[in-house]
């Protein structure tokens, strides 16, 4: 299910809300804890006080978290192995993560999820969330954690150039080189895909736009469809190993793993010099998680050096500035690249312009394709 890093837009549907300890009525009268005030404030407690709870709850829950993304199979392996837990996982989008917390409530199936980052404040406003900083909190940058600690991102991706060399002898290195090639731009479903999405505020912001502006970005994409050069089929790993995609569009982190997969000297991965964003997943912790304390000692184990060390085997760069074992290190794209690659900062103004990117899409450079 997850092939995107960031998910689709979705109407918010108001919620319950349980800000403090809720209350209830025995049959004698007495009011009873119906959530303790160490789950609603677990800042509160100590690490171990947490860890100590987790390991007697015995089991955590997640949804958008399987094995086969970002190296979570060892992520989990590991966290049983510390706190003794048994674990199921759901696969979903963002979107469906929070439907989902929403919808079930009480009877909550899910303890923790792995959303797109943009959905982290979503899940906040809907008071879906239980405020968690961890012990790493101070290093974690601040445009990737919310304040209080309702979500944090473990993990970014940054949109970058994969190129087939045995189609394309000269790789792109910039927005301006594609400009000048001879060869078909694959960038897939915009009207649809957020990673899609992503590929042209990323060009935008190359050209000098950012959230609030995705012009450049459209100008750029309706040169290209001028140009009988913009591919609209995704960039599957099928579809790339048939030969079928000259350079793609996509996240450094999928980019890395489906060369990976096929033959990683046939490719080159680059990130764009002129410019390009950065977002990343975030976890959120279900207010209603029948296994919170879990929940919170695996977000630990997230951002711990182990963790992060966990998430760059399966090529998604660490939030944490950690220290990779050369095998790893030697495997991602070199941080010099990364410099002109900017974080989404202002959420609420790519949400509406998200909302009217399809529409552009349509009528300035899809009516362009040849």
């Amino acid at each position: 299910m997850k092939t995107e890093f960031k998910k689709k837009s979705y109407k918010a549907v108001q919620v319950v809300v349980l800000g403090m300890t809720v209350l209830g009525l025995t049959a004698c009268g007495k009011a009873v804890e119906t959530k303790s005030e160490s789950v609603l404030n677990p800042n509160s407690l100590t690490l171990e006080e947490i860890q100590t709870k987790a390991k007697k709850e015995g089991e955590i829950n997640s949804v958008g978290m399987p094995d086969s993304w970002a190296n979570w199979v060892e992520t989990w392996n590991e966290v049983n192995k510390n706190y003794n837990l048994k674990h199921t996982d759901t696969d979903l989008s963002s979107a469906e993560e929070i439907a989902k917390m929403e919808s079930e409530k009480e009877n909550a199936t899910a303890d923790i999820g792995d959303v797109g980052m943009s959905f982290g404040p979503i899940a906040e406003q809907k008071k879906l969330t239980i405020p968690y900083k961890t012990s790493y909190w101070n290093e974690i940058p601040d445009w990737a954690k919310d304040d209080n600690g309702d979500w944090v991102v473990g993990y970014q991706g940054t949109i970058s150039f994969l190129t087939n060399k045995e189609l394309v002898k000269t790789p792109p290195k910039s927005w301006d080189d594609i400009l000048k090639g001879n060869y078909k731009v694959t960038v897939g479903d915009v009207q649809r895909g957020t990673q899609n999405q992503m590929a042209v505020l990323a060009a935008a912001i190359a050209y000098g736009g950012d959230e609030k502006n995705i012009q450049p970005g459209i100008a750029f994409f309706k040169k290209l469809a001028k140009q009988g050069r913009l591919s609209l089929t995704d960039a599957k790993p099928a579809n790339i190993e048939k030969g079928e995609v000259e350079v793609a569009l996509v996240w450094d982190f999928n980019a890395l793993g489906y060369a990976e997969a096929i033959k990683r000297s046939q490719f080159d991965v680059s990130i764009p010099s002129d410019g390009s964003v950065v977002s990343g997943y975030s976890t959120i912790i279900n207010k209603y998680a029948k296994h919170p304390y879990a929940a919170m000692a695996t977000r630990e184990y997230i951002l711990s050096d182990e963790g992060q060390i966990n998430l760059a085997k399966g090529f998604a760069r660490p939030i944490r500035n950690v220290e990779l074992p050369k095998d790893v290190a030697e495997k991602m794209v070199p941080k010099e690249e990364y410099k002109n690659a900017k974080p989404i900062r202002d959420f609420k103004a790519w949400e509406e312009t998200a909302k009217t990117l399809p529409q552009k899409w349509q009528e300035e450079v899809l009516v362009n394709v040849k």
